[in-house]
């Protein structure tokens, strides 16, 4: 029998961009590294071990303190060893947006609670580099143009792992969730997408209202999850 984790352990082994990027721009694929390869496998195995269809919750791109480092979306290696209990030797640098999720997660009931009905990756499963800094793919035209073909392709292959087609979260409110809804417009990949507030705006500039995103973001989940 093929698990969910299987086929995600799968995808991320085979992931990869085979077109020139815009000058300037170098792409994270940190699955060619033994450790990544490890914890991955160990996170997956650990908490999609099975053959439940689930909801998928999509963000940007991943980011060179998180899923760019831990190869886990919204995952950075404080969270991976202090709240998945799977140790690594990654620099423990904490990542805005991983705090917030293992918040919310925790709010939700818990990390087993939670992975059991969602899976989280991004519109790029792979993140961007540019003089040193985070780039998302809505950045530059000239690299959401080439990133085409790859981010299609990216989402019908994990919607073949059991996704609900019913729902799919956007993290993020402007950029993201408008690139989603041109895409599930032309490709019909759910009936409805709803936007979520980024965990790292949130973070950044929305800090004391964090109880009521909390709140929002539960609200929704429990409604369509």
């Amino acid at each position: 029998m093929t698990y969910f984790c299987d086929k995600i352990l799968n995808f991320y082994a085979n992931v990869q961009i085979n077109v020139k990027l815009p000058e300037g721009v170098d792409v994270m694929n940190p699955y060619g590294r033994d450790e990544v390869i490890e914890v991955v496998t160990t996170f997956y195995q650990k908490y999609y071990a099975d053959t439940k269809h689930r909801t998928l919750i999509l963000g940007i791109n991943p980011g060179r303190f998180g899923a760019g480092i831990t190869g886990i979306p919204f995952t950075d290696p404080v969270r991976l060893e202090d709240e998945c209990k799977i140790k690594n030797s990654f620099d423990h640098k904490p990542e805005l947006s991983s705090i917030f999720i293992y918040q919310m997660i925790n709010a939700f009931g818990s990390i087993e609670a939670f992975y059991k009905q969602f899976y989280i990756s991004s519109i790029s499963p792979l993140g961007f580099i540019k003089d040193g800094k985070n780039m998302n793919y809505y950045d530059s035209k000239a690299l959401q143009n080439v990133l085409y073909d790859f981010i299609l392709e990216s989402i019908q292959k994990q919607l073949d792992f059991g996704i609900n087609r019913e729902v799919c979260y956007s993290l993020g409110q402007g950029k993201n969730y408008k690139y989603l809804l041109a895409l599930n417009k032309e490709h019909h990949f759910f009936k409805k997408v709803i936007p979520l507030a980024h965990p790292r705006y949130i973070l950044q500039y929305k800090r004391k209202f964090v109880d009521d995103y909390l709140k929002s973001f539960l609200s929704e989940f429990r409604k369509n999850g």
